[in-house]
């Protein structure tokens, strides 16, 4: 069984209804699905940047309205965890000093963990990444 690890802008693509995405996912069992908790931490940062900026009532509650939106919706999706082994590549690939975002790492390392297939349009910078499988589902 693979695998398939939507990174956090392919998670966003499908909460906007991405076509392509959608498709992919009928193809394939829900069991066979996952995210990561770098993603799910990402999502939550950027809710809760958007009640920081809130500049009116009615902003305020559409801000907790998606923030309560998405905190159900991580409950119905299979969320990855960094896991000991996680933290293990995590520290390996830091010392190989790879070049790519911290947050990325991580998700790279949870994804290396799981042997999953990371589903990401960042090729550019998860194909540095020894041994990481990568597909892009919007194209």
């Amino acid at each position: 069984m693979n695998l398939w690890i939507l990174d956090t802008e392919h998670l966003s693509l499908l909460q906007r209804g991405h076509l392509k995405i959608r498709q992919r996912l009928t193809m394939i069992k829900p069991q066979e699905i996952a995210i990561n908790i770098i993603s799910a931490e990402e999502q939550i940062r950027g809710r809760l940047g958007i009640i920081r900026r809130a500049n009116s009532s009615n902003e305020l509650v559409l801000a907790y309205r998606r923030l309560k939106e998405l905190l159900d919706e991580l409950e119905t999706i299979n969320v990855l965890d960094f896991i000991p082994e996680a933290s293990l590549i995590y520290g390996d690939l830091m010392q190989q000093k790879i070049r790519i975002g911290t947050r990325d790492l991580r998700i790279a390392a949870i994804v290396l963990a799981v042997q999953g297939t990371l589903v990401t349009r960042n090729h550019r910078d998860f194909e540095r990444v020894p041994g990481l499988k990568v597909e892009d589902w919007t194209v």
